[in-house]
């Protein structure tokens, strides 16, 4: 795993400091896990993934102050912090607010929400490294896995063994979706203990460094349904829509709009997009933000997506990074099957032989 670097930590800083300036403020407080876990290159703000923020940062002009609870002091300096940043210790049996060194000019995350999401938006150097290398690892996962699993495995082995891949490389994994022929419905299907059958639908949403890749994949057992292989090619149709639409100096509200045309000119419902989130920018959260009609957020070259169209039987979804020659697929596996749509290599499902 690439480790942050002191240019990368200046860099992010000089974002922040002009952030002020707009703003007309002072201090700076940020205590979101994304905000928290991007400023300080990639720290692990969390023990319990349901938790909140171990630890809060203030951004003032002349240093990078962080607040933190007394019993986790001594595991975060010596294991997550850098080392240029003040640190206050509050007592545990108290909130971090109480302990927060700010003044009467001091904004919050949410006072300035859509700048802070712009100036995490390009990712510099040390951060794209790490991005590449997670993404490659969530995706070798899903191949390994689906690789290996039968038609008679439950969703929650299936799952487990997702889960164990990604720990293993120094993964969270914030979501396992598995759905097994019965299931396919469900546009969130947690696992259950109902087996696969012939056609099953995984989802990963693994986090390292603070950054969170996104990947949808398919397998199935035996040659594919002619209902099932004509949707899976019109929804990599809806996808590239979503892709066309992604260019730098558009709106996320714009690339959106483009992207939900691409339903009805695949034969889907044109409402199909109301059915579920489309996904939207990637990055320190799972989505940075998520799409929506109307989005102002500005699309920059450098920036991380992770679309997600999806139909009745069909879905598709990668984290990818927008550069100067187009789009790059940062959870590509060479070892998954895939087509070329619009000079893009993009999965398809993996075929294995049918259970005897």
């Amino acid at each position: 795993m690439t480790a942050p670097t002191e240019a990368d930590r200046a860099a992010k800083r000089l974002r922040l400091l002009g952030l002020l300036d707009a703003a007309d403020a002072d201090e700076l407080v940020l205590t979101s896990h994304g905000a928290v876990s991007w400023y300080l290159g990639g720290t692990r703000t969390h023990t319990s993934l349901a938790g909140d923020p171990l630890l809060a940062v203030v951004v003032d002009r002349e240093r990078d102050t962080v607040v933190l609870s007394s019993n986790e002091r001594e595991r975060l300096e010596a294991e997550e912090l850098p080392g240029d940043v003040t640190v206050v210790a509050a007592p545990w049996h108290e909130p971090l607010a109480g302990a927060l060194p700010v003044g009467p000019r001091a904004i919050r995350e949410s006072d300035v929400a859509a700048e802070l999401r712009a100036a995490r938006a390009v990712l510099l150097p040390a951060e794209l490294a790490a991005f590449q290398a997670l993404g490659r690892e969530c995706a070798a996962v899903a191949t390994s896995v689906l690789g290996e699993v039968r038609g008679d495995d439950s969703e929650r082995e299936v799952a487990a063994a997702l889960g164990a891949g990604l720990i293993a490389r120094g993964i969270d994994p914030l979501v396992l979706l598995v759905a097994g022929r019965d299931r396919l419905g469900h546009r969130h299907p947690l696992p259950t203990a109902s087996p696969l059958g012939d056609r099953a639908m995984v989802v990963v949403c693994g986090r390292r460094a603070g950054l969170i890749a996104n990947l949808t994949r398919w397998v199935r057992f035996g040659h594919a349904r002619p209902a099932d292989a004509d949707a899976e090619a019109r929804i990599r149709g809806v996808e590239a829509a979503f892709f066309a639409g992604t260019v730098p100096g558009a709106t996320l509200g714009a690339a959106f709009d483009t992207g939900i045309e691409g339903y009805a000119a695949h034969g889907f419902d044109p409402d199909e997009w109301r059915r579920h989130h489309q996904g939207g920018a990637a990055g320190y959260n799972g989505r940075d933000p998520r799409a929506t009609p109307g989005a102002l957020d500005v699309i920059q070259l450098g920036q991380a997506f992770a679309w997600n169209p999806t139909a009745p039987g069909a879905k598709i979804e990668d984290t990818v990074l927008l550069t100067a020659d187009g789009i790059e697929v940062l959870t590509a596996d060479d070892a998954w099957p895939t087509v070329t749509v619009g000079g893009i290599p993009r999965p398809i499902e993996l075929e294995r032989r049918a259970p005897l």
